[in-house]
């Protein structure tokens, strides 16, 4: 009996956890020659903590591929195919029909984007389809009893937006407000979510400060306080995607919900590039993957995150432009990691409560790094984040395990500022934090939870 109940604490820590990675997903481009089969790519997905999967187009294999795995599919209609979609009905039903219907449920298709940045092509034409396309889309949809199970929408550059800073001033473009008041109304009308391409890389490279790469990459900072309502950012992916829930709020659609549809950090570019490289690729996204889980959200939308598409699965060799643009992939055709960002389900498993521990003679040397008093919990969000995305073992201090309670933003930080510290070289600086953290002889253990560390 106790060894029952055991079992279905462990699945039920287990079904906690996975749901609280169902805002992770990632894109598959396919402009590549050297992509892996796509049996290989759902088993792959299928060990990391990724719960979601964008595809650009419709590709049968990679639908098929990808049936009975749980994992949530976005699937894209083509901007060429906008003409089509928005003067005959028939061609919707025919799309819906062929790329929905021959796979679903077994296949979990959740969303279909109509087009992608089209508003950024200026071809005033095509804008003036794209709304009657979604709406013929939605209504093939609801005609296959679809309707709500299936979302619609388009993808959105961050263009968009004629204001972003400070976030609280975020605008769309006059030029688009009309067009974004009508297919905002129609999302809204239809539960579906708006979704943008935020990239801080992008904005790193058209200010390349030092300060605003520590913003960019999640990193301790001194942070940004927004003029305009008091709230104080400590990264650029919150101030962008906040900067676009205030352009939602000021046109009326406060309950319209927002999906980053890409985001992600070149590991390579070429010599005149400012900002690709492995480390920075490495500390955006592991960062990304550590500030979602946290759940702490953004200052506009507190306690939860958004739905989240890392760009990318692999690299796409056969796209043109800088080196950059094809140096994207998370993993290789081999299908190995290009770096580690704390996606693989292995680092995920809950912890096994430990028995408590005795305390430690008193150590010769100041043993582990903790939290200076007084710290914000911004601050400390920020170094938690920055010291989960370099490869340490935050498993612990995620539901179900060992040290996830107290939850509390200081004392998640705690854990993670002192496993970063252990798991260094154990240098004073190793335990800074932008001077938000100290050394301390006192063993900060309590009750299952253990904290490395000790005389050195």
């Amino acid at each position: 009996m106790a060894f029952s109940i055991l079992i279905f604490l462990y699945l039920l820590q287990s079904f906690n956890l996975a749901s609280s990675e169902s805002f992770i997903g990632v894109n598959y481009g396919q402009v590549a020659d050297n992509l892996p089969p796509p049996s290989a790519t759902a088993k792959l997905l299928q060990s990391t903590a990724v719960q979601k999967v964008r595809l650009y187009g419709a590709d049968p294999a990679m639908i098929r591929a990808l049936a009975n795995t749980g994992i949530g599919i976005v699937i894209g209609a083509a901007n060429g195919e906008i003409p089509a979609l928005a003067s005959d009905p028939n061609f919707a039903t025919q799309w819906i029909n062929s790329n929905v219907l021959a796979y679903y449920p077994a296949s979990k298709i959740i969303l279909i984007t109509v087009g992608n940045e089209v508003l950024l092509s200026n071809d005033q034409n095509l804008i003036s389809q794209l709304l009657p396309a979604m709406q013929n889309m939605q209504r093939a949809l609801s005609s296959a009893s679809l309707g709500g199970k299936v979302k619609v929408s388009t993808v959105h550059s961050m263009a968009i937006l004629s204001r972003s800073d400070p976030p609280s001033s975020g605008l769309f473009n006059p030029a688009y407000q009309d067009t974004m008041r009508r297919l905002l109304q129609f999302q809204k009308d239809n539960g579906s979510p708006l979704a943008v391409n935020p990239y801080p890389f992008f904005a790193y490279q058209s200010d390349a400060r030092p300060e605003n790469l520590a913003f960019c990459l999640f990193q301790p900072n001194a942070g940004r306080v927004d003029s305009g309502n008091g709230m104080k950012y400590m990264n650029m992916f919150d101030a962008q995607v906040d900067a676009v829930r205030s352009a939602l709020n000021a046109m009326g659609f406060i309950d319209v919900e927002i999906v980053v549809a890409e985001t992600g950090w070149p590991y390579k570019g070429d010599s005149n590039e400012v900002g690709p490289g492995i480390e920075n690729a490495r500390a955006y996204n592991g960062n990304l993957v550590a500030h979602l889980r946290s759940m702490v959200g953004t200052p506009l939308m507190p306690g939860k995150s958004v739905d989240t598409y890392i760009f990318a699965l692999y690299d796409e060799d056969l796209k043109s432009g800088p080196a950059s643009e094809r140096s994207f992939g998370l993993y290789k055709p081999d299908l190995s990691m290009t770096y580690d960002i704390g996606l693989s389900k292995s680092s995920l498993t809950p912890s096994t409560p430990k028995t408590p521990v005795t305390p430690s003679p008193k150590p010769t040397k100041a043993g582990w790094c903790v939290p200076k008093a007084g710290v914000s919990d911004a601050q400390l969000q920020a170094s938690l984040d920055y010291a989960c995305g370099q490869g340490i073992d935050c498993g612990p201090i995620q539901p179900g395990g060992a040290c996830f309670e107290p939850n509390t933003v200081a004392s998640h930080a705690s854990y993670a500022m002192n496993l970063y510290y252990q798991k260094s070289a154990k240098n004073p600086w190793n335990c800074d934090f932008s001077e938000t953290a100290t050394l301390t002889f006192k063993n900060p253990s309590y009750n299952g939870c253990t904290y490395p560390g000790g005389s050195a």
